[in-house]
C-alpha cells in the first residue's frame, strides 16, 4: 500500500508540474474547452445493498479542458475533465428505488503515435479519482454504499477532421489504485463510528477493478460558436470481500465548445504578437 500511495503521489505531482511549469520561449499555450450536459440510462448492481439490477435515469455535467504544451518539442496534449454524475433507479418491478451520485476528476497527458493530414493518435495516461455512493430507500440498515477510489490510467485519444466537422474518440481504463469496499456484513456504523475500519482499503487492478470509460465527440462549428454533441459511456466493476459492485452507465452528451488562448502570467507583458488590452 505504501508503494502504491508513492507512485500515485509521484504521478500526480509529475502532472500538475507539466501544467504548471513555465518555458522561457515565446510559446503560447492555446486551449479547447467545452462543458456538456448528458442524459441517458444507468444500471446499478451492489450486493452490499441488494441482489437485484437497478436502472433508470443518468445525468450528468461535464467540463473538459484540453491545452497544447511546450513539452516534449511541443507536442505533449494536456487535458483536465470534471465530471457530477447522478441517476434515480428502480428495482425491476419498481416497488423501490436507488439513488446514485458521483463526482470525478480526469488529469491525462497526451502524446501523437500517429499524424496525417486529417487524422492524429495519441497515446498517454493520468491520475482519476472519483467520490460517490449508492443509497437504498427500502434498507432500514445499512442503506448506503460509499464508492470511493484514486487511480492511475492509461488512456488513448483520436482526432478526425472531416471537412468543418472533428470528430474524437476517446478510451480510458485504470490499472493501479486504491478503493474503498466494506467487508461482507460490515456496518457503515461499525466503519465510521466505532472505528473498526480494518479491510475496508484495498490496491485495485485488473484481479478486482475493471473499469472502462469510453467517449465519443462530434464538433460542428457554426456562425459563431461550435457544438459539441457526443456519447459517453461508463463501466465500473469491483469484486472483493464477498461483494460485487457493477456501475454502467450510456449517455448522449449535448454542449459548447470553445477555443481560446491562454494569455495569462509573464506571457501577457512580453508576447508581442498578442495585444492584451489590460496590461
Amino acid at each position: 500500500m505504501r508503494r502504491i500511495t508513492i507512485l500515485a503521489c509521484v504521478w500526480f505531482c509529475s502532472f500538475s508540474m507539466l501544467f504548471s511549469q513555465e518555458s522561457d520561449s515565446a510559446f503560447v499555450e492555446t486551449f479547447n474547452q467545452s462543458t456538456l450536459l448528458g442524459v441517458g440510462k444507468a444500471f446499478l448492481s451492489d450486493s452490499y445493498l441488494s441482489p437485484l439490477t437497478y436502472s433508470g435515469v443518468s445525468m450528468t455535467l461535464m467540463h473538459d479542458r484540453i491545452k497544447g504544451s511546450p513539452h516534449l518539442n511541443g507536442n505533449m496534449l494536456l487535458q483536465q475533465q470534471f465530471q457530477i454524475q447522478t441517476a434515480i433507479t428502480k428495482n425491476p418491478t419498481a416497488s423501490a428505488s436507488e439513488y446514485y451520485g458521483d463526482i470525478n476528476y480526469h488529469l491525462n497527458g497526451f502524446y501523437p503515435l500517429l499524424r496525417t493530414t486529417n487524422f492524429r493518435l495519441f497515446g498517454g495516461g493520468g491520475f482519476d479519482a472519483s467520490l460517490g455512493g449508492i443509497y437504498n430507500v427500502r434498507n432500514s440498515n445499512n442503506p448506503g454504499s460509499l464508492k470511493t477510489s484514486v487511480n492511475l490510467h492509461l488512456a488513448a485519444m483520436a482526432l478526425y477532421n472531416w471537412k468543418a466537422i472533428t470528430l474524437r474518440w476517446q478510451l480510458s481504463t485504470p490499472f493501479a489504485g486504491v478503493f474503498f469496499s466494506p467487508e461482507y456484513g460490515h456496518s457503515y456504523y461499525e466503519i465510521f463510528t466505532l472505528g473498526n475500519n480494518k479491510g475496508t482499503v484495498h490496491f485495485g487492478s485488473f484481479h478486482n477493478q475493471l473499469a472502462l470509460r469510453n467517449y465519443f465527440t462530434v464538433d460542428v462549428p457554426l456562425n459563431r460558436i461550435t457544438l459539441r454533441a457526443g456519447y459517453l459511456g461508463g463501466y465500473y466493476r469491483t469484486d472483493v470481500n464477498q461483494l460485487s459492485t457493477k456501475i454502467v452507465s450510456h449517455q448522449f452528451m449535448f454542449g459548447l465548445a470553445a477555443e481560446s488562448i491562454n494569455f495569462g502570467g509573464k506571457r501577457a507583458r512580453r508576447t508581442p504578437s498578442i495585444k492584451s488590452i489590460y496590461y
